[in-house]
């Protein structure tokens, strides 16, 4: 029978796959977690398989004891080599193991020799040590894990409770061996001893079968060879095609076995069935020729952590609302540089510009712009910069958000002079704010000019733009000025707000643009509160409890103790209906 393994992919990967659709992948939000940037550029996680839990049974041994073997003195190189002999001929013509196995514990278990060499006298070192062996029978268990690569402190654990003699496990030097012949080294046997246990309790000729099996699905032995000792779980449970499947494309995209090979890191776990997904959603964003150049000018989108680093980066950039045409782009055009390094940078970036307190919006627009860019070097430190230029965070934050391409000039290396003193922002945006005010009538000194004055934020090109917006909607210019002035704070919304909430309005809740010139200020409310509102009225009204025709404003303005008591309680299961309404809607809400 043959069978896929399960894989458990990153969080990140399983939260872009889920917000991928059409020509746009995730949306974009106006506030950001410094931590969502922390996963690109850590330590990487690498896969591996877990191992059974630790026996409580050690053997009388403790931590002390480890400890104490794993700093054990230094013998001179003549001792050392005298009592390897002595031990040698202990495994071999005592107790009859296999010369090549006996001769490699000998050689390869210095903690164990070490502590031989303890318990005898000095003189005649290789004579004392037979000596002592002929009486004291070892713990053959011991000096063979250490052998296979692993130090005392990972196989204590795997001592067995009731077994002194390797010669009494036949199945574990059964399939030892078996993998010895296959050409695995023997200290890589360790790794796979530590993280497939079970594979050394197969039958006899199973294991062979499990080699043969992949061998017959088209790898070669130099391959699987080096696929056992860097992801041995694949020699569990039946035949994992996804590592066939990840040499198919990869031989598709004119890759042949020794490209993989050269890429295989010794000592490194591989998630076969994460880079096959990785191939997958790459393939979204290219064709099959440009994902091939892709994978052939930097592999460690695959190789590192298993691809986990590209799901983590396609998932940060989905966040700050980058599209599936913009994220190909940053892919294809990928600079000349490590990807690890270029993680990296993003996330000093994206630090950077959260210690200065730009909010989220404007990061987005930045990394949509010029991540390319910011991935490309390393900033120096924020209180560098800020001394270095000789500015505060504020007006740092103003000079970054005006000026992306400015970034490149704080790197590293770069030399920074103190920025000259700008015109005084203060008077420069009150200036732009009257010319704008100007423009929708407001008279000179007048106290709604002045009350509007205090309540807009933002400066005189953002206000306009803002305000076109709402103009653009569908709304007469003479209609779009009255709406200003019965509520001013709704040019403090983004844009992005605007755009949603006229949406949410028309779209879902079937009410015309024009509802906005008598009830601008539905802009300052939540959709949540609206839908809610709404939802629950035309409940009331199909059920004949509230006049067919009330207004928006009525419906969304008023507190929502007085709602509930002048509308909602009218009706005998209101309240109800009430509460599974605003539980639906919140919880929207939270999915999004």
């Amino acid at each position: 029978m043959i069978h896929t393994r399960k894989i458990r992919l990153p969080f990140n990967f399983k939260w872009a796959i889920s917000n991928f659709s059409g020509d746009q992948l995730g949306s974009s939000e106006n506030s950001f977690r410094p931590a969502l940037l922390y996963g690109i550029a850590q330590n990487p996680i690498t896969y591996a398989t877990k191992r059974a839990a630790k026996s409580s049974h050690c053997d009388g041994r403790d931590a002390t004891l480890t400890a104490k073997k794993e700093n054990a003195p230094k013998f001179s190189p003549t001792t050392l080599k005298e009592a390897q002999a002595a031990l040698l001929d202990y495994l071999h013509y005592t107790r009859g193991l296999q010369f090549l196995d006996a001769d490699n514990m000998s050689r390869n278990s210095p903690y164990f020799v070490e502590e031989l060499l303890k318990k005898v006298r000095n003189g005649d070192i290789r004579r004392s040590i037979t000596r002592y062996l002929r009486y004291h029978p070892i713990n053959e268990f011991e000096p063979f894990f250490e052998s296979v690569g692993l130090k005392p402190s990972e196989y204590i654990s795997f001592l067995p409770r009731d077994l002194m003699f390797l010669r009494d496990d036949q199945l574990l030097l059964e399939n030892y061996e078996t993998l010895c012949n296959y050409g695995i080294p023997r200290n890589k046997i360790g790794k796979i001893y530590k993280e497939a246990t079970q594979v050394f309790h197969y039958c006899h000729g199973v294991l062979s079968s499990k080699l043969q099996a992949y061998e017959e699905l088209g790898l070669r032995n130099s391959s699987l060879v080096k696929v056992v000792a860097s992801s041995p779980y694949v020699l569990i449970g039946d035949t994992n095609l996804e590592i066939v499947k990840v040499l198919e494309k990869l031989k598709h995209f004119g890759k042949d076995i020794n490209w993989v090979e050269e890429h295989m890191l010794d000592g490194t776990s591989y998630n076969w069935g994460q880079m096959l997904e990785v191939l997958r959603l790459l393939s979204k964003f290219s064709s099959e020729e440009q994902l091939g150049e892709m994978i052939k000018q930097h592999p460690d989108f695959l190789f590192e952590d298993s691809g986990g680093r590209t799901f983590s980066l396609i998932g940060f950039f989905l966040k700050l609302g980058l599209s599936k045409d913009q994220i190909s782009l940053i892919f294809l055009k990928f600079p000349e540089i490590q990807f690890g390094k270029f993680l990296w940078n993003l996330r000093r970036c994206f630090l950077f510009l959260s210690d200065i307190k730009m909010v989220g919006a404007e990061i987005g627009k930045i990394f949509q712009s010029h991540s390319l860019l910011l991935g490309s070097f390393t900033l120096k430190k924020t209180n560098t910069l800020i001394a270095s230029l000789n500015i505060g965070r504020k007006r740092l934050c103003r000079f970054i958000r005006d000026n992306p391409q400015e970034l490149k000039n704080l790197a590293i290396g770069r030399k920074l002079k103190p920025l000259p003193k700008e015109e005084d922002d203060d008077i420069k945006s009150q200036m732009q704010k009257m010319e704008f005010l100007s423009s929708l009538g407001y008279q000179e000194n007048s106290q709604k000019l002045k009350y509007a004055f205090k309540v807009f934020r933002g400066k005189g090109a953002e206000l306009q733009e803002r305000f076109d917006c709402i103009v653009n909607a569908g709304l007469d210019y003479e209609d779009a000025c009255e709406m200003i002035n019965m509520a001013p704070q709704i040019l403090n919304l983004t844009t992005d707000v605007i755009n949603m909430k006229i949406n949410c309005l028309v779209k879902e809740l079937g009410y015309p643009i024009s509802s906005l010139v008598n009830f601008p200020a539905y802009l300052s409310y939540t959709p949540q509160r609206v839908k809610l509102r709404v939802s629950m009225y035309n409940w009331l009204r199909d059920e004949g409890c509230v006049d067919p025709k009330l207004a928006l404003s009525t419906l969304v303005a008023s507190t929502e103790k007085t709602f509930i008591n002048q509308y909602v309680n009218r009706h005998p299961t209101g309240p109800r209906v009430w509460q599974d309404l605003k539980k639906k809607i919140y919880s929207e809400k939270v999915k999004e």
